[in-house]
């Protein structure tokens, strides 16, 4: 190490300007012994040397991205652009709260109202808040307002929310963050809700139900309606995980289904950065029955301005100003964009490239259900972990072949999972590539297992630890 310092000593990527201030001397005790090691470097060599690390990042634009649940699809570079407009990008969140400086950022009011109303008439619902900052922060929002219902009503006996095995990860940690009990109910052979089960669950003291649809393991929920009735029929409030509104968009609406409240993932559906790329947004919508007590200020508008009103019942601000207002910009100008028949054609193309996969796949992998999927599709590697390859090896390997991996091991409820969420704005070409190098890693079970067990072999960073890894951040422990 000392030798690369010594090569380097003299180069420079800048000329610092001459001190326009005294110049100040430190005190002795706080001097070093000798300089500080940290190698010299010209202009050239810190642009070359960031550029070959970006170059081994994995993102969307350069690569597919096919983690399932978590609609990882290309954001257009037109809604960037749109959020990079100074009159967005440069307003200070300040003007909207102060009534005499509202005049300067009516364009912002109009949008955040114009937005809202959309959002809610895409969802079926009466009315809906940008303020969350995240999907699960729009999921703990949700439960806030099905809370403040059954304050209202003088409901103090309800402590219960039910979410299916089959959930979010974040579901049941809203729900008891909001101070309630989780009930947990399972899936089917169908890897649907067994209503059964859920009628065997349902009493006066559930508060909610908490699930989406099509659900985590990429299926339509078809008793919907059927379970939206009973939870109704004890004043529970039906709450839609709007992770999976990517699949449906355009072809029906969750408000129409049944549901009460919901969030949605700007970040997943509407454009816009998700992941690395962040940060995200998860606004709320809801029904007549949960109007009242949307949080606020609202925006409103009088004739020909926008001023802001915090309802009467408002469970009040849940997030600075209007959230992360540049990621509803973008989910704006995605909207507009595509317009009515454009908001079809994703879910149309979502659920085709969803089947595409699993139609070539499901002859060297196991769908964990029968059928066609939405648009995601889930196998199990059950079969090929019975010849010692899990779903951790095809995962890995996949890294080798160019692609980064599918979710693994979630949905819990499906052993060994591969969970795999093309989108809609993949093409066949990339499509096929993905299927070939799955089909290629099927082989390899059969015929070298062992060589799958070493993956990855091409990254700079090879088979981690990954449990120490996470417990231990300490790079030169890595293996």
């Amino acid at each position: 190490m000392q030798l690369i310092y010594e090569k380097c000593r003299g180069r420079r990527a800048v000329t610092f300007d001459a001190l326009d201030v005294p110049e100040v001397k430190l005190p002795e005790a706080l001097l070093r012994e000798k300089p500080a090691e940290l190698p010299e470097v010209s202009e050239l060599d810190v642009v070359r040397h960031f550029t070959h690390l970006s170059k081994r990042n994995v993102g969307v634009d350069s690569h597919f991205y096919p983690l399932g649940s978590c609609t990882m699809k290309y954001n257009p570079k037109m809604a960037e652009a749109v959020a990079a407009y100074p009159g967005f990008a440069w307003l200070h969140p300040h003007l909207s709260t102060v009534p005499e400086y509202q005049a300067k950022c009516q364009g912002a009011l109009a949008l955040v109202y114009e937005l809202e109303r959309l959002l809610a008439e895409i969802a079926g619902m009466k009315a809906s808040c940008i303020q969350p900052i995240a999907g699960a922060h729009g999921e703990l929002t949700g439960v806030l307002l099905i809370a403040a219902y059954h304050r209202d009503r003088g409901n103090t006996h309800k402590d219960t929310i039910i979410v299916p095995d089959s959930a979010h990860g974040t579901n049941p940690a809203s729900a008891a963050i909001a101070g309630y009990k989780v009930l947990q109910v399972p899936s089917n052979a169908q890897g649907l809700v067994d209503v059964e089960k859920f009628k065997e669950a349902l009493n006066d003291r559930v508060a909610g139900v908490m699930l989406t649809c099509p659900n985590t393991h990429g299926l339509f929920e078809s008793n919907i309606r059927e379970i939206a009735e009973l939870a109704h029929s004890v004043d529970a409030l039906l709450y839609y995980d709007g992770a999976n509104l990517n699949a449906i968009i355009g072809q029906c609406r969750p408000g129409d289904l049944g549901f009460d409240v919901m969030h949605y993932n700007l970040h997943k559906t509407f454009g816009t950065p998700h992941g690395m790329g962040g940060p995200g947004s998860g606004p709320v919508g809801v029904g007549e029955r949960l109007l009242p007590y949307l949080p606020g200020p609202r925006v409103v508008k009088h004739e020909d301005r926008y001023a802001l009103e915090m309802p009467e019942k408002s469970i009040g601000r849940i997030a600075a100003f209007f959230g992360n207002f540049l990621i509803a910009v973008r989910a704006f100008a995605y909207i507009l964009h595509l317009g009515d028949e454009g908001l079809r054609d994703v879910s149309r193309m979502a659920v085709l490239n969803a089947n595409y996969i699993l139609a070539r796949l499901k002859g060297a992998y196991k769908p964990a259900y029968p059928g066609t999927c939405m648009h995601e599709c889930v196998f199990t590697a059950s079969p090929q972990a019975a010849q010692g390859v899990h779903a951790l090896d095809i995962a890995k390997a996949l890294i080798d072949c160019g692609f980064h991996p599918p979710t693994i091991y979630f949905p819990l409820t499906v052993k060994e999972c591969l969970m795999i969420e093309p989108t809609e704005t993949e093409n066949k070409e990339t499509l096929d590539a993905f299927c070939d190098a799955m089909l290629e890693i099927a082989k390899l079970v059969e015929t070298n297992p062992d060589s799958l067990h070493a993956a990855p072999v091409t990254t700079p960073v090879g088979r981690l630890d990954e449990v120490k890894a996470a417990k231990e951040l300490n790079c030169a422990k890595l293996q």
